[in-house]
C-alpha cells in the first residue's frame, strides 16, 4: 500500500484535471465504479483496487502526454477521482462494531 500512497503523491497532472477528479471523487461509489473501470479483474490477482486503478491510468497519461488520438479526458477523469476516492478509502480508520 505505501506504493500506491508513494506513486499518488508524485503524480504531475495538468490542475484542471486534478480539481475536476477531486470533484467527482466525492461522487465516487466503489461497487458501481470499480467494476466499471476495471470489469471482472476487479480485486483480481491480489492487487488492491488502487494498485489496478494506477495500472489502468499510467497508459491513459502516456496517451495524454504523446497527444495520442485514442485519449478520451472522461476516462482519464474516471480513473483520477476512483483514485482519489480510493486513496480516502484506504486512509480511513477501519469501522468499529459495536457490541450490543
Amino acid at each position: 500500500m505505501t506504493t500506491d500512497i508513494h506513486n499518488l503523491s508524485t503524480m504531475r497532472r495538468p490542475r484542471l484535471l486534478i480539481r475536476t477528479a477531486r470533484l467527482a471523487a466525492d461522487e465516487y461509489r466503489r461497487d458501481v465504479h470499480l467494476p466499471r473501470l476495471l470489469g471482472f479483474a476487479a480485486h483480481a490477482g491480489g492487487r488492491g483496487p488502487l494498485a489496478q486503478l494506477l495500472a489502468a491510468e499510467a497508459p491513459l497519461d502516456a496517451a495524454r502526454r504523446s497527444g495520442g488520438t485514442a485519449y478520451s479526458v472522461t476516462r482519464h477523469v474516471e480513473l483520477l477521482s476512483a483514485i482519489i476516492a480510493e486513496q480516502r478509502i484506504a486512509r480511513e480508520p477501519p469501522a468499529v462494531i459495536a457490541a450490543e
